[in-house]
């Protein structure tokens, strides 16, 4: 099997949240997302919430217009959400879930329980030249229905994977595994992400179908000691030798 490059895309919204803490100008997301660029990322993720606690509509609105990186902008499914993405125009969009009372996203988006709103939003969004990617459990109901819809992406939530341990955690790689190859099937362009870091996503990069893998906090937290370029061509480099690794164990 062919194993073809992965991408990285690097979540910024904590940048924000550590601005937002002080109510100040600094540290300013669109200025990490520079450094990112210079330490190997491949898109900017960034998710706009209704709450606005971490990323605001100027992050965006500059991060668009500045940023050399193609555009990921999470989304709630919501009229005030898609009107703004129509208007931004990123690359991609990717619907997630979301709710005020949330630390960080919990869980992927019940597509197959919101059938006639996700498909609306996919086609207005499609309107707009914009792809549209669903950020789903690693569950074989939604992952079936995404390509139904109009998806041309899904984002597996890796969460419980990285919060399990031992014998868990191996069930949960063999979870997204199973998955990542049902969508692949399915024609749709599968990524990954949600709670990977330095130590777990080595055996997530290695996933043959998954073409991109969004990491945020995990780089964040440790740029706080090696410097953002630093943190993000640390994280390319452990990416890029897992997918080395899984070239070299799928050769005949």
């Amino acid at each position: 099997m062919r194993v073809p490059p992965i991408r990285l895309g690097v979540n910024l919204d904590h940048v924000a949240t550590v601005r937002q803490a002080r109510r100040t100008t600094e540290p300013d997301p669109v200025q990490a997302a520079i450094l990112a660029e210079l330490g190997g990322a491949d898109q900017i993720t960034i998710h706009l919430r209704e709450d606005r606690r971490h990323i605001q509509d100027r992050d965006l609105e500059l991060m668009r217009r500045l940023s050399q990186l193609p555009l990921n902008q999470e989304m709630g499914v919501t009229d005030e959400m898609l009107a703004i993405t129509c208007r931004i125009r990123p690359e991609v969009a990717c619907l997630v879930p979301e709710r005020r009372q949330e630390v960080t996203t919990e869980g992927g988006l019940d597509v197959a329980g919101n059938r006639e709103r996700v498909a609306g939003a996919i086609e207005r969004l499609h309107g707009e030249g914009i792809r549209v990617s669903l950020f789903i459990d690693p569950a074989e109901p939604q992952v079936r229905i995404a390509p139904t819809l109009g998806a041309d992406a899904i984002e597996l939530h890796t969460g419980e994977y990285a919060n399990a341990r031992g014998a868990e955690r191996a069930s949960q790689l063999e979870r997204l595994r199973a998955m990542a190859r049902l969508g692949a099937e399915l024609g749709l362009e599968v990524h990954a992400g949600h709670g990977l870091t330095y130590q777990n996503v080595a055996a997530v990069a290695e996933i043959p179908e998954v073409v991109e893998l969004n990491i945020g906090h995990s780089i964040i937290a440790r740029a706080i000691y090696v410097g953002l370029r630093q943190a993000v061509a640390d994280m390319r480099r452990m990416m890029d030798q897992a997918r080395m690794d899984a070239r070299l164990n799928t050769r005949p």
